[in-house]
C-alpha cells in the first residue's frame, strides 16, 4: 500500500509538471508569435516566424529525447542543460506574469465593488499601464536571472570557513581543519581547468584532512579521469577520502571512480572506515555510497544499514555520506560529525519577506551549512559515558555540514548559492 501512494505521488507531481511546462511554453511561443505579427516587412517576418516555429520543435524534441534516455544521441549532453535553464527561466516567468494578471483581476473585481457602493470613481488612469509594466518586469526576471546566474556567479567559488563547536571535543583536536569539496560535476560547465583553479585555492588553505563527497561527474560521458586527477594535487596530512554520490549510481562509475582514487592515492570508502591519527589520538573516519531515500523496488532501505558496526565508540568519528537525509540515523548511531553534499543549496535560492525559498526544501530539511542536534545519552567519542541531564555538564552533540558543492545540474545557473570551498575547523566548545 504504501508503494502505492508512493508511486501516486510521483504521478501527479510529474504530471503537474509537465502540465505547467506545456502551459508555460504556449503562453511564450503566442507571444513571440504575437510580436512578431508586429513584424511590417512580410519576408522578414516570415522569416523569424519559421525560426521560433523551428525552437519549438527543438524543444518538444528534446524534452522527448530526455524522457526517452536518449540524451546524448541527437544532439550533445551539453545542450540538455541549456534545455533545463531555458524550461525553468520560462516556467518561473510564466507563474510571475499570472501572478500579476491575477493580482490585476482582483483589482479589476475591488473597483467594480467600490464603484456599485459608492458613487465615487475609484479607477485609476494609470493602472492598465502599471499592471503592464509590472508583467513585463516580472516576466524579464528570471530570464535575467538565469543568464546572470550562468555568466556569473556560477564560477564565483566562495570560501566558507566554518567553526563546528563541539563540547568536550579532545585537546588534540582542537583547531583540526577540514577541507571538504562536494558535487563537482565535471563537464562542459565546470571543465578541468576551473576545477583545477578550486583546488588551488583549496591548498591555500591548508588542511589537515581532505575529503570530496560525491558526485564527481554527471553523466557516463564525463570525464570522471580528469575530475579525479585534478582532485589528486589536493594536500593534506592526512590524505584524500571521498565517498560515492548518486550521479556515480546513475552513470554506474561507483567501481570505477573507487579504483581511479586509489590510483592516485586517496581513497573512497564503501560501506569501511578507516583510522586516522591526529596528534596521538585516532581518529575513524567511515564513508558510504549514496543512501537512497526513495524506493526502487517498493521497499523503504533503512538508513545506514549496516554501519552500527563501523562506530568506534571511543574515538572521534567522522561520516562522509553524500545524502544530508543520513544526519538523524548517524546522530542515532552516535557519530560526531558527518559531512555532505547533493543539495547544491537548491543553486538558487530567493529571499521573500524575510524566508529564504530554496528548490532544496522539496527533498531535505538540511539544506546547506552547519546543523546540530543532541546525541543519545550515553554516547561518547572518548569512550566516556555522556553526562545526564541536570549534571551541568555540556550535552554531547552530532553535527552535519551540508557543502552546497561547485558544480550544477539541470541548469548551469547559480543564483543566491555560490559553488563552495569548506574549511571546517572543530572547536572545542562548552
Amino acid at each position: 500500500m504504501d508503494f502505492f501512494w508512493v508511486v501516486l505521488a510521483r504521478t501527479v507531481f510529474f504530471g503537474t509538471l509537465l502540465a505547467l511546462l506545456y502551459f508555460s511554453q504556449r503562453f511564450w511561443f503566442r507571444s513571440v508569435w504575437r510580436l512578431l505579427a508586429r513584424v511590417r516587412h512580410p519576408g522578414l517576418r516570415r522569416l523569424l516566424r519559421a525560426a521560433a516555429l523551428a525552437a519549438a520543435v527543438l524543444v518538444v524534441v528534446l524534452v522527448l529525447a530526455w524522457m526517452l534516455g536518449m540524451r546524448g544521441v541527437l544532439f550533445p549532453r551539453s545542450t540538455y542543460a541549456l534545455l533545463g535553464m531555458w524550461l525553468s527561466s520560462a516556467l518561473f516567468a510564466w507563474l510571475a506574469v499570472k501572478l500579476v494578471h491575477g493580482l490585476e483581476w482582483t483589482w479589476h473585481r475591488l473597483v467594480a465593488l467600490g464603484q456599485r457602493w459608492s458613487p465615487v470613481e475609484l479607477a485609476d488612469p494609470g493602472r492598465r499601464y502599471f499592471f503592464q509594466t509590472a508583467a513585463f518586469l516580472a516576466g524579464a526576471t528570471p530570464f535575467v536571472g538565469a543568464l546572470y546566474g550562468f555568466a556569473a556567479e556560477r564560477l564565483r567559488y566562495r570560501i566558507e570557513r566554518v567553526d563546528v563547536p563541539i563540547p568536550e571535543l579532545p585537546e588534540a583536536l582542537d583547531g583540526f581543519r577540514i577541507l571538504q569539496l562536494s558535487d563537482i560535476h565535471i563537464g562542459t560547465y565546470l571543465p578541468a581547468e576551473q576545477l583545477r583553479r578550486a583546488v588551488a585555492m583549496a591548498n591555500e588553505l591548508e588542511p589537515h584532512l581532505a575529503v570530496v563527497t560525491g558526485d564527481f561527474l554527471t553523466s557516463a560521458a564525463d570525464p570522471l579521469e580528469d575530475c579525479i586527477a585534478e582532485l589528486a594535487a589536493l594536500r593534506a596530512p592526512l590524505g584524500l577520502w571521498g565517498c560515492n554520490g548518486n550521479h556515480e549510481i546513475y552513470a554506474r562509475a561507483e567501481d570505477r571512480a573507487t579504483a581511479l582514487f586509489a590510483r592516485v592515492g586517496g581513497r573512497i570508502l564503501r560501506q569501511e572506515s578507516a583510522e586516522l591519527v591526529w596528534r596521538g589520538l585516532p581518529l575513524n573516519l567511515i564513508g558510504v555510497d549514496y543512501q537512497r531515500t526513495r524506493p526502487p523496488l517498493g521497499h523503504w532501505p533503512p538508513m545506514l544499514a549496516g554501519v552500527e558496526r563501523l562506530v568506534h565508540p571511543a574515538r572521534f568519528n567522522i561520516l562522509l555520506s553524500h545524502n544530508p537525509n543520513a544526519f538523524p540515523r548517524a546522530a542515532e548511531l552516535g557519530i560526531e560529525l558527518t559531512l555532505a553534499g547533493h543539495t547544491h543549496g537548491g543553486q538558487v535560492q530567493v529571499e521573500i519577506l524575510d524566508s529564504r525559498i530554496s528548490p532544496a526544501r522539496f527533498i531535505t530539511e538540511f539544506i546547506a551549512g552547519l546543523y546540530q542536534r543532541p546525541l543519545p545519552s550515553g554516547t561518547s567519542a572518548v569512550g566516556a559515558a555522556a553526562a545526564l541531564p541536570g549534571e551541568g555538564a555540556p550535552r554531547r552533540l552530532a553535527s552535519l555540514y551540508v557543502n552546497r558543492g561547485l558544480g550544477t545540474v539541470g541548469a548551469p545557473v547559480r543564483l543566491g548559492v555560490p559553488p563552495e570551498i569548506t574549511l571546517l575547523v572543530l572547536r572545542r566548545a562548552g
